[in-house]
């Protein structure tokens, strides 16, 4: 790469393949079983020198543009099939890497938590890994969408995996929801608060303009109602009972803060991934779209992720407002909701020059959120005796231009 060449973008989040099978069969799994068959020309494991290569690439990369700080996601399929050796392995090289690095290094494993026993915690604490473990609320919603493939459920697997992980809390990272609209929202909010985790995320389904996500109807926001009743309970808590990253960062971004993740605001994604060959690519969820959708060409073997961030993918997921269909440009609220994942907004015709499938129940969470926040300010307003002044309706202070509250 000639010197005087800048790379379109730089990464601080390196999500990497160990392994690229898994022994959960999930019926809606993005990797497996929707429009990307990539994973079955993967090695099941990375091997040895793809793991060298990989801890040296993202050391290089971190080294060369200093992110505030850097996360290493070991990912899968469900990485801990790749075995305890192969896991230390890639922890102990990347160590070695960082050695002369002053950027923190945030090293979790996402996993389905059915490997995980007391040896598996002992490695975690001597590589610095943190666990983050996927759970879809009460035992019926979970067994319904994680199950073997004979069919059984993996909800007790699951939760004595957590059970090991609450005696060594410092290992504990959170937990990974999926939305299900068949699931009762505050059960399923319950059920997860149950596992004392330190934080909770949820996900709603993977979907694009092409392939919608089951539930949408035109002129229905069922994703949007679901997650309002869900913050509900939550904002309404007498204590802060748990973060949720989904609503912390909304909520930071409607009081003007910045969001530090790609679910809200402008900022698109900064993730690459490297799968267990080698390959580099874009965020795993554009697996969704189609064949090939999340393939940049570039390979660690051939390529530094300097190289690989030049990729058009790459900066388009960068691109911020301007690179967005000309609806969202010209929507009041762009600036809070970003367009929505570009995964979403995807359709064959145009490719993701479109709004997100999930427009409407964005605009119609947002407004929920809004108001909620809202109000609060004003109570805390009128608590403390500080009347408002200035010009303008009090009763919308606070909100972003083209949200109106909701009654």
């Amino acid at each position: 790469m000639r010197s005087d060449v800048r790379p379109a973008v730089t990464f601080s989040q390196f999500v990497v393949k160990l392994h690229s099978r898994c022994d959960f069969a999930c019926p809606d799994c993005y990797v497996y079983a929707l429009r990307d068959t990539g994973w079955s020309t993967q090695p099941r494991a990375m091997p040895y020198e793809v793991r060298e290569l990989t801890a040296r690439r993202i050391a290089d990369h971190v080294r060369a543009h200093r992110p505030p700080r850097a996360r290493v996601m070991l990912h899968g399929g469900e990485p801990l099939l790749a075995g305890e050796r192969r896991v230390a392995h890639f922890a102990e090289a990347l160590h070695g890497r960082w050695r002369d690095l002053d950027i923190p290094l945030e090293l979790v494993v996402q996993t389905n938590g059915a490997q995980i026993t007391p040896s598996w915690l002992d490695l975690f604490h001597r590589h610095g890994i943190r666990v983050g473990v996927s759970l879809d609320g009460t035992r019926e919603a979970h067994d319904r969408r994680r199950r073997r493939r004979s069919g059984r459920g993996t909800y007790d697997d699951v939760l004595k995996a957590l059970e090991l992980l609450r005696a060594h809390p410092s290992l504990y990272a959170g937990l990974l929801c999926a939305v299900d609209l068949e699931a009762d929202p505050v059960e399923t909010y319950e059920a997860l608060l149950k596992q004392q985790p330190p934080s909770l995320d949820l996900l709603l389904p993977l979907g694009t303009r092409q392939h919608p996500p089951p539930g949408l109807e035109s002129g229905h926001t069922p994703y949007a109602r679901w997650l309002a009743t869900v913050f509900d309970r939550w904002f309404d808590a007498p204590v802060r009972e748990v973060p949720v990253r989904m609503f912390d960062s909304l909520v930071d971004v409607l009081l003007g803060g910045s969001t530090g993740t790609e679910l809200w605001g402008v900022g698109g994604s900064d993730v690459v991934v490297v799968q267990p060959d080698g390959a580099i690519e874009q965020n795993d969820i554009l697996k969704a779209v189609h064949e090939g959708a999340a393939g940049t060409g570039f390979h660690l073997a051939r390529h530094s992720l300097d190289e690989a961030a030049a990729h058009p993918g790459f900066a388009a997921e960068r691109a911020g407002i301007g690179g967005l269909c000309a609806t969202c440009r010209d929507c009041p609220l762009v600036h809070v909701c970003g367009g929505g994942l570009r995964a979403h907004r995807y359709r064959d015709a145009n490719g993701y020059d479109n709004p997100s499938c999930y427009c409407a129940d964005l605009k119609a969470f947002i407004a929920h959120v809004s108001e909620r926040v809202n109000d609060s300010l004003l109570a805390l307003v009128k608590e403390c005796h500080n009347p408002v002044t200035g010009q303008g309706n009090p009763s919308t202070m606070g909100m972003p231009a083209g949200v109106e509250p909701l009654h």
